[in-house]
């Protein structure tokens, strides 16, 4: 019984050495050719981008805002969920790498066993632990294994990339209701502006002062400043809606702090090297990770090209009397087997030629990615730019305007100049009023692109944390 137990040990140790022998391709990681500078970008690094950078919009409401929406948004929440699938996955998976044992017992009586009848009636019982074991000689579930661990961290990646995602949405709908609501007011402000006139452009009519064309302008002034009420209404509703669904809500209005035109501008952040991007853009660190799990796919189709080794082992207690089933001795045995494909037309050579395919494709998918990262960057960092001088032109565009808006009704009071000279100039001052609004919030909005494709705002404490240490 030594000897043999000897020999089963033996047998195992050799399997465990051998096991080392794993076929298929090592990952490689694949050679980008990043840019050494950003074309609308200064090149020196910059930490900034690791803060939670929303916090430097200075508005209490928007952080709050954020914080609700990365505890409750249900696409986050999906993304948290799909990490413990991964997780349990890859314990299911790497179970496979070992032994799997089990128990049985059994009992008969009568006089046929084992095919054949007997001559007498006979009973038995037994009672044994078993042991099942297909050995990794090839390395198929330790290349499962690192394909499920892979999945786990492209989960975790995916996780974050939502949470970016979904902090530069809240960002960006805010700023989008702030511009409605100040488009919003501006419509009610100019539109009791030009009921005022209305009515004295009315007193003036009765009188058989002005002309009927001259009121008649005037109740189109008043009509279209009247219109533009329920568009921005409107606009605010559906905005306020749609932050409501990022927090997880049902639809309702949306308390918001200071208006746009008082939120102030965060600091200019440089954007760094970019090939750090390759570093913390989780978008990116997912696909690597999804090009490792499929890569690995390679070495599993591979491994089933060659036989599986399995060994099978039964340790346990017989007796044809139950009252000596425990004296009566052990009962053992210790098999091996191996078992593996000869012809079947290729079948197996095509499984490692999709998978290689299949590789290929991700490679393409991850340098895709990491082309469309700085892409990203360079469109916010133009827009920064861009939409700043926009934003310039834009306000002393609107301070003429308004200058000319004056001195038109001034000059018409004063009989001057015609009541279309007057028109004129209020279409102009309400058109580049609501535009000035509009360009405020998409230069807003140009840095919280940039932010977003940076891939900056740390979410943890514990990452918080970490990166002050560094």
């Amino acid at each position: 019984m030594r000897t043999h137990t000897y020999y089963l040990i033996t047998l195992i140790l050799l399997a465990l050495f051998f096991s080392g022998c794993m076929v298929g391709p090592k990952y490689q990681k694949p050679v980008t050719n990043s840019p050494e500078a950003y074309r609308m970008g200064e090149s020196n690094p910059d930490s900034a981008y690791n803060l939670r950078w929303w916090e430097l919009f200075n508005d209490p409401v928007l952080n709050n805002l954020i914080t609700s929406a990365l505890d409750q948004n249900k696409d986050i929440r999906i993304a948290v969920s799909r990490i413990g699938q991964a997780r349990a996955t890859l314990g299911f998976t790497k179970a496979d790498q070992y032994p799997k044992i089990g128990y049985e017992a059994g009992a008969s009586h009568g006089n046929f066993a084992g095919g054949q009848k007997l001559n007498e009636v006979s009973s038995s019982f037994y009672g044994a632990a078993n042991l099942q074991w297909e050995i990794d000689f090839w390395g198929k579930y330790r290349y499962a294994s690192n394909a499920a661990r892979a999945d786990l961290l492209a989960s975790e990646y995916a996780h974050r990339a939502v949470q970016v995602a979904i902090i530069s949405e809240v960002a960006n709908i805010y700023f989008q209701l702030l511009d409605y609501k100040q488009r919003l007011e501006i419509s009610h402000n100019t539109l009791l502006t030009r009921e005022e006139s209305l009515d004295i452009m009315q007193q003036r009519y009765d009188k058989g002062i002005i002309a009927e064309i001259d009121l008649n302008q005037a109740q189109i002034q008043r009509a279209i400043a009247a219109g533009a009420v329920p568009q921005y209404e409107r606009a605010v509703a559906q905005t306020e809606n749609a932050m409501q669904y990022l927090l997880g809500k049902n639809p309702g209005t949306i308390e918001t702090g200071a208006n746009l035109t008082s939120q102030q501008t965060p600091p200019e952040i440089p954007a760094g090297i970019p090939s750090t991007l390759l570093q913390r853009r989780p978008d990116i660190l997912q696909a690597e990770q999804n090009l490792i799990a499929q890569n690995a796919q390679i070495g599993i189709a591979q491994a089933m090209r060659f036989p599986s080794i399995n060994i099978t082992g039964l340790l346990g207690v017989a007796s044809s009397d139950l009252s000596t089933l425990t004296s009566g001795g052990a009962a053992w045995s210790v098999a091996g087997s191996l078992l593996g494909p000869i012809f079947n037309f290729g079948k197996n050579t095509r499984r490692v030629e999709v998978q290689r395919q299949l590789t290929e494709e991700a490679v393409i998918s991850y340098e895709a990615t990491v082309i469309q990262a700085f892409r990203e960057v360079e469109d916010a960092l133009i827009e920064i730019d861009t939409y700043g001088r926009q934003l310039e032109i834009k306000q002393q565009e609107f301070t003429a305007a308004f200058n000319a808006n004056t001195l038109s009704r001034d000059r018409y009071d004063g009989g001057v100049t015609s009541y279309l000279e007057v028109l004129e100039s209020e279409r102009t001052l309400f058109s580049v009023e609501l535009e000035l609004s509009q360009t405020r919030q998409q230069y807003l909005a140009a840095y919280i692109k940039l932010y977003n494709a940076l891939g900056g705002g740390w979410i943890s404490q514990q990452e918080e944390q970490q990166t002050g240490d560094n």
